[in-house]
């Protein structure tokens, strides 16, 4: 990192877009052209030994740029947002000291917001026996049920949040029981105090369809790659079926088709179909962040083109 990049806050550059769209080999150029180090924002990249269905950065793609946050956490333990964060802090902090720009690369918006804005997380510590409670009625009612009953508590939370998405769904339960309020209003007060980074907040995207076309070639390749010997293995070892980190798309329904619950074309028929569905809700989810600079990667003839628009523009930026 050379010269002074900011005078009051640390340096921070974001390469964000939905799954597939070259977010990964985007940040290792820009890591080579600008003496930067890689920050995963990766919600799945955390676990080890899942490294087809997460479509995780190798080695020889690493290009012998350090990276953090990846391979840091066994597939049977919880990972979440607020230990994210805290590691995250840490990898920046470290980054910054060797004398290297931090660049957060990942499609987890949430994860990127907590560390972009620096949200407080204290008034959400985790209440054991109610989310038992919420845990058992999902299980007994369904997802759908639970999602009612946030609704009622909560409107502006349930408008955000997919109704199959538990996990979130108990946590702004949590959130209304314990605070009285919205957790959607809380995240939304803790982004507009602004970015705690000197940021530029990069998202990736291109034409849908084609974007769809390489979700699906992605797909095939985990398959030839070894996607179903990989979730074999990790359910040979014990990992739980309803672990988190069995809840990734590509895990969760080779998993099914393990437990005999479709055939092993229907399980690949979904996993393109609920890839593609995440993708859109990626888009949605960074359209709604203030700040952020779209690139469309339609828009240039090369990748050479693309990394010198992304190193010219955050120089720029940096350095304003």
């Amino acid at each position: 990192m050379t010269g002074d990049l900011t005078i009051n806050k640390t340096p921070l550059v974001i390469i964000a877009g939905p799954t597939a769209s070259g977010k990964s080999a985007a940040a290792v150029e820009l890591a080579l052209r600008m003496n930067g180090e890689v920050i995963s924002a990766d919600s799945m990249q955390i676990y080890r030994g899942m490294d087809i269905g997460t479509a995780k950065v190798t080695k020889e793609e690493m290009r012998g740029v350090r990276h953090y946050l990846i391979d840091c956490a066994d597939p049977d333990e919880n990972y979440n947002v607020v230990l994210f964060q805290q590691k995250a802090r840490e990898a920046v902090q470290e980054a910054v000291s060797a004398q290297k720009l931090p660049i957060l690369c990942g499609g987890t918006g949430f994860y990127i917001q907590a560390l972009l804005y620096d949200i407080d997380f204290t008034e959400m510590e985790e209440n054991t026996s109610l989310r038992s409670r919420y845990e058992a009625l999902a299980d007994e009612k369904g997802p759908e049920a639970l999602h009612r009953i946030l609704k009622e508590k909560d409107p502006a939370s349930a408008a955000a949040i997919h109704p199959n998405n538990v996990k979130r769904v108990i946590r702004a339960l949590e959130f209304a029981q314990e605070s009285g309020g919205s957790i959607a209003a809380h995240n939304l007060a803790q982004r507009e105090r602004g970015s705690a980074y000197n940021s530029v907040f990069f998202v990736l995207t291109m034409d849908r369809q084609k974007l769809y076309e390489r979700i699906d070639r992605r797909v095939d390749l985990m398959m030839e790659q070894g996607l179903l010997d990989e979730v074999t293995r990790l359910r040979d070892i014990g990992i739980a079926r309803d672990s988190t980190a069995m809840q990734g798309i590509g895990y969760k329904q080779i998993y099914s088709y393990l437990e005999g619950d479709w055939s092993l074309e229907e399980a690949v028929r979904l996993i393109k179909r609920d890839t593609r569905h995440f993708a859109k809700r990626q888009l949605t989810w960074f359209r709604r962040e203030k700040d952020v600079i779209w690139v469309d990667i339609d828009q240039f003839d090369t990748k050479e083109a693309l990394y010198d628009h992304l190193q010219n523009t955050a120089s720029g930026m940096l350095h304003r």
